[in-house]
């Protein structure tokens, strides 16, 4: 292609400073690539033209945030098994000169997993039902996850998500309305944070969670990358649990994405610190 450089980028609104543009761009000038990932403002009423207008530039694919995850559907040729029974997309990738539809959110967080544990005939307990709680929910599940109990105070949603959980993947899934201070049972083996309470400014929110239920052979996980110390990571780790913070999720999910586009497996290290160095401003 006659380009000084090829291009990827993010369709989001509004349009913010964004970490992701930086940790990307970093990955980019690391590894010496003349590549270009830009933020754009885009809402679901021009979605389509912005859409149709990437696979004319000859963009290699691009990020969507909400509201634009399950809108974009509509304009993508097609999606990945997960994609599918996500029913969100946050990734679109060029292949054969149209857009695939992929989710890496919930494979940006079984990779941090499996850098701990592997999920396979595990039992997990995730607070949220949200898109996050979804994605994880669904790829941790593909990946031979054993049980998964969804933990979430709206019962209407929750227990659509432990539906589709129950329905679409193999794992054992149950359900439990959060309506008061909740204890892992015993036996659990992984714990997860998918709903957005300790996230910035709020970061002295806790969750409704007995810390004397979490025990040292658990691995407990939170999506939230910043502040990516939360409550909830300092509390499990003084309990001597093995923790992941949100900046695992989001570093992973921009190196697959970065290996989708480009072909290269770029340094998660370099990425990560970019975002350190953000978040510590």
């Amino acid at each position: 292609m006659n380009f000084l450089s090829q291009l990827t980028g993010c369709f989001a609104q509004p349009c913010a400073e964004n970490p992701t543009v930086a940790m990307v761009e970093a990955a980019y000038q690391h590894h010496g690539l003349d590549w270009r990932y830009i933020n754009c403002e885009v809402g679901p009423d021009k979605l389509g033209d912005a859409v149709r207008g990437a696979l004319a530039m000859g963009w290699a694919g691009f990020n969507c945030s909400l509201p634009n995850k399950v809108e974009v559907i509509q304009y993508l040729a097609g999606l990945s098994e997960s994609a599918k029974i996500i029913g969100a997309v946050n990734c679109a990738v060029r292949r054969d000169d149209q857009f695939i539809g992929e989710n890496t959110d919930g494979k940006g967080f079984l990779e941090s997993l499996r850098e701990q544990v592997d999920p396979a005939g595990k039992s997990l307990v995730m607070f949220g039902a949200g898109g996050a709680a979804r994605a994880i929910g669904v790829e941790t599940a593909l990946a031979g996850l054993a049980k998964i109990t969804v933990v979430n105070r709206s019962t209407g949603r929750g227990q659509e998500l432990a539906t589709l959980l129950r329905e679409k993947t193999p794992a054992e899934v149950d359900f439990v309305q959060w309506d008061s201070e909740y204890n892992i049972p015993a036996g659990t083996n992984i714990v997860v944070n998918s709903t957005s309470i300790g996230l910035f400014p709020d970061v002295d929110a806790r969750l409704a969670l007995n810390m004397d239920s979490l025990t040292p052979d658990m691995l407990v996980a939170d999506v939230i990358p910043n502040p990516p110390r939360t409550n909830l990571v300092r509390d499990a780790e003084a309990k001597g649990c093995t923790v992941i913070d949100g900046l695992g999720m989001l570093v992973n999910q921009g190196v697959i994405g970065i290996k989708y586009w480009t072909g290269l497996d770029a340094d998660p290290t370099v990425m990560r610190a970019k975002l350190e160095e953000i978040f510590a401003g």
